[in-house]
């Protein structure tokens, strides 16, 4: 065979290995309004920019026929790339190749780009469209499947790690996206499921389809699975490449510096953002916009759990991670789902160097029989310990109330907050006037000629006495008080003076948090 002709088998094979399952099978993913492996990856990453490993694998299954249908490349593109000129390391289900399905090889090569991210200090980002284990493959999926499973939880807090549902990922499948750090999903062409419709009707008589079951709404506003629920595939990929701005390449490095809007701005708004009256609402995410750079805020999260607001944002230049009570949402409570929520993305923030602001304005967490019989002790603890734990600069802005068990929960001095301010409407209590009227003066007000009148100067005067934040500033538990509009100037300076900040934790294999 001369040079020429043996150019011409690459080249032939490689047009090969790029068409996957054939123009047919192609087509029939677009008239389901979904792109193709490779049309995803030119999408999600700079333009040239990406390479291809593994691209001439074919599967070695000869059972049930699979040895007359061979794929070159099989049904995964992996290769690596940038966004934004950073490496970042990617695989592609390709479902019109075996449905996407994962078998031996295919398993292989995620795992190999896996290893190649790992040790090169680089993100993972997996693009999932599969129907899950390749059952003529039987076992040797499904170790597939465990030994992606194992370089999932060995790269955490190690490399920033991105699943991205385009499709199906049902059974056994889903596991790899949930030990992942973030999992984002298309609206109405993607779904997560342990089990599918078919076998809850069997077991459970419930009637119900894909999207009821595991689709991007149900699980970015019920369960929590779904960090971030976009409109398109399109959305979905420019998404991720924002998001990883503000992520550093992996745990031993800083996110990108970007300069952004004059530091020493002030915002007179935020004087008077929060009511005279205590119990009326107010956006917490008018505060976050106006005090971060250029009013940008990457919120993950943002449907799920909605009584506390988690994202991303710059500050003078630095990537940081925001932890916000949200007074218009159950008064900004803390419950189950909000401790949870809050908890993993303090984790993430403290494993990838990337400082945390709280502000805080708290009454409590939410009473009733179904919180507590379903674990809010539990799930608070998980919060008060990645506070605990987390040893990155950590700033927290009291707006207004800090009360009882989740004033200490949400970044308070005492569990290492490193700078802590308070704004003059902050409360600082044990519990609101109200009801510590109700206990401290049970008796006097059970005698009183006028109970209502009485309660109301009680109530008056705690206010005068405790409903501030000066007794707590007095003892050294706030770190100043200042005004509302001078906290963007306050808090990039914060966070200077902390650049240099080492802490660290007792050497042990690994702490126990209360899952």
């Amino acid at each position: 065979m001369s040079k020429k002709s043996k150019i011409q088998q690459l080249t032939d094979l490689k047009a090969q290995s790029r068409l996957g399952g054939g123009q047919a099978r192609i087509d029939a993913q677009h008239k389901k309004g979904r792109l193709t492996a490779r049309e995803r990856l030119d999408l999600l990453l700079d333009k040239g920019s990406f390479r291809e490993v593994d691209a001439f694998i074919v599967h070695r299954t000869h059972d049930f026929g699979l040895d007359e249908q061979k794929f070159i490349g099989d049904s995964v593109v992996t290769g690596w790339g940038t966004i934004e000129g950073r490496l970042v390391y990617v695989y592609s289900q390709d479902f019109t190749v075996f449905g996407g399905s994962l078998g031996e090889v295919h398993a292989a090569k995620i795992c190999k780009i896996m290893d190649m991210a790992m040790k090169n200090g680089a993100p993972m980002i997996g693009l999932n469209d599969s129907g899950g284990a390749r059952i003529q493959e039987g076992v040797v999926a499904l170790a597939g499947y465990s030994d992606i499973f194992l370089r999932n939880t060995m790269a955490s807090g190690v490399i920033p790690q991105i699943s991205a549902i385009m499709g199906p990922c049902a059974g056994g499948a889903v596991y790899s996206p949930a030990l992942t750090d973030f999992i984002f999903m298309a609206r109405d062409t993607s779904y997560m499921f342990v089990t599918g419709p078919d076998v809850v009707k069997a077991v459970t008589h419930e009637e119900v389809t894909q999207e009821e079951l595991g689709g991007a709404s149900v699980h970015s506003e019920k369960s929590g699975v779904c960090h971030v629920a976009a409109d398109s595939e399109a959305d979905t990929l420019y998404l991720i490449r924002k998001l990883l701005g503000f992520l550093p390449q992996n745990n031993m490095e800083d996110a990108p510096f970007v300069l952004g809007d004059d530091p020493l701005r002030m915002e007179e708004a935020l004087n008077t953002i929060v009511p005279d009256d205590a119990n009326k609402p107010y956006d917490i995410k008018e505060v976050i916009n106006m005090i971060m750079d250029n009013g940008q805020f990457y919120e993950i999260h943002e449907n799920y759990a909605q009584n506390v607001v988690v994202g991303f944002a710059r500050l003078g230049g630095h990537s940081i991670g925001i932890i916000a009570n949200q007074p218009a949402v159950l008064a900004g409570v803390l419950d189950i789902d909000a401790s949870e929520k809050a908890a993993r993305f303090v984790r993430f923030c403290d494993a990838f160097n990337i400082p945390i602001i709280t502000f805080e304005d708290v009454p409590g967490f939410l009473p009733g029989t179904f919180q507590e019989h379903h674990g809010i002790i539990r799930s608070g603890a998980k919060l008060l310990y990645a506070y605990c734990e987390a040893t990155v600069p950590k700033l927290t802005v009291i707006t207004r109330k800090a009360y009882g068990g989740a004033y200490c929960v949400m970044s308070s001095k005492h569990i290492r907050s490193d700078a802590n301010f308070a704004w003059p409407t902050a409360e600082i209590a044990v519990m609101g006037p109200d009801g510590a009227v109700n206990i401290i003066f049970r008796k006097e007000l059970d005698a009183a000629e006028d109970p209502i009148q009485r309660k109301a100067e009680l109530v008056a005067e705690y206010k005068e006495k405790f409903a501030n934040p000066y007794v707590a500033a007095q003892r050294g538990y706030i770190d100043d008080v200042i005004e509302p509009k001078e906290t963007r100037p306050r808090l990039i300076n914060a966070l200077e003076m902390l650049s240099n900040k080492r802490d660290g934790n007792p050497a042990k294999k690994h702490g126990n948090i209360p899952l």
